[in-house]
C-alpha cells in the first residue's frame, strides 16, 4: 500500500521533462478517515479543488504554450494524490509534445483520474496502467493566458474571526474548544478566519491557509472556534485531512443543522489545494484566490 514515507516528499528529486504519468501518488483517503471515526457512510460530500500555475507544453512547431490548470477530486475518490508528485508530474509536460491545448486537458483528466480513482493497494505504476474507463477521469479546466487577466483575487466572504482578540495556548487540534450556545435561537451564519496553518505530514513544511465555515444551528462561540483553529498550528496532516478534520470537530462537538467547511491553500511548488466539505447539496464555491494565494 502506498504510504505518505514511500513517497518523494522531502527527498532529492531529478526533475523529468518529457510527460511521465507514473509520477503520479496516489495515497489512500481511508487511514485518516478511520482516525476520525468515519467507516464507509461519510457525513459530508464536496471536492478537492486544486490549481496549478505550472503548466507548459510545446506544440507540434516545438513552440511552448503555457496554462494554470484547475481540476476537481471528488472527495468519493479512494485516494488523494500527493502533492510533490503533481509537482513532478506537471513538469513533465515541459519538453513534450501535444497537438493541442485540449488534448492535455484530457490527459489530465485521464492520468489524475487514473490515480485518485485506483485501488488504494495498487502501486502508482500500476495504476497509471489501469484501463481508460470514463467514470475514472476527473473534471479539468485549462486558463490560457488571454483569459489570465479575468483571474480575480478577493477574501473568503463571511465575518472575520480574526477580529477577536483571544489568548492562544493550544498548539495541536483540541475539539474541546468548540461550542454551541444552545439557549439561543437557531442562526445562518459564515465565519472565516485567515489564521490557518499546519504542516505537512512527512516533511513538517509549513502550509498557510484560510478558512470559511458555514453553518445553520445554535450559534457558534467564536473565541472558542478561533482558538480551535489556531490549535492545527503544530499539527502535522495533508490538507484534505485537516479540513475533513475540522468538519467532523464542529459537527460532532457542535451538532449544526448544516455545515460546511472550504479552506484555501497557500500554493506550495506552484500547486495549490482547496478542499471543500459540505452536509447539503450546494454549488461548489467560486474558484477566486485570496490574496495570499
Amino acid at each position: 500500500m502506498n504510504t505518505p514515507e514511500s513517497s518523494l516528499l522531502g527527498k532529492p528529486t531529478a526533475y523529468v521533462s518529457q510527460y511521465e504519468p507514473s509520477l503520479l501518488f496516489p495515497l489512500p483517503r481511508a487511514n485518516q478517515r478511520q482516525a476520525l471515526g468515519l467507516a464507509n457512510t461519510l457525513p459530508f460530500m464536496g471536492a478537492d479543488l486544486w490549481t496549478t500555475y505550472e503548466l507548459s507544453w510545446l506544440n507540434p512547431k516545438g513552440k511552448p504554450q503555457v496554462a494554470l490548470a484547475r481540476f476537481v477530486v471528488p472527495m468519493e475518490s479512494p485516494c488523494i494524490v500527493e502533492s510533490k508528485s503533481v509537482k513532478l508530474y506537471f513538469n513533465s509536460f515541459s519538453q513534450s509534445t501535444f497537438e493541442s491545448a485540449q488534448a492535455v486537458q484530457e490527459a489530465i483528466s485521464r492520468d489524475i483520474g487514473r490515480a485518485v480513482w485506483s485501488t488504494p493497494n495498487v502501486s502508482h505504476a500500476q495504476a497509471s496502467e489501469a484501463p481508460d474507463q470514463a467514470n475514472t477521469h476527473v473534471s479539468v479546466t485549462l486558463i490560457g493566458p488571454e483569459q489570465f487577466d479575468t483571474e480575480s483575487i478577493g477574501p473568503l466572504k463571511g465575518l472575520s474571526l480574526d477580529r477577536l482578540d483571544v489568548e492562544c495556548t493550544h498548539y495541536q487540534p483540541t475539539a474541546s474548544l468548540l461550542s454551541a450556545d444552545e439557549a439561543q435561537s437557531v442562526v445562518t451564519q459564515t465565519l472565516t478566519s485567515d489564521l490557518l496553518k499546519s504542516n505537512c505530514l512527512v516533511t513538517g513544511q509549513p502550509d498557510w491557509g484560510s478558512v470559511q465555515i458555514t453553518y445553520t444551528g445554535h450559534p457558534l462561540n467564536e473565541e472558542g472556534l478561533l482558538q480551535y483553529l489556531v490549535s492545527f498550528r503544530d499539527h502535522n496532516e495533508f490538507h484534505e485531512h485537516c479540513v475533513e478534520r475540522i468538519f467532523m470537530d464542529i459537527w460532532t462537538h457542535c451538532k449544526p443543522i448544516k455545515l460546511s467547511v472550504y479552506a484555501r491553500y497557500t500554493r506550495r511548488g506552484g500547486v495549490e489545494i482547496n478542499p471543500f466539505r459540505t452536509s447539503f447539496a450546494q454549488p461548489m464555491p467560486k474558484l477566486m484566490r485570496t490574496g495570499r494565494q
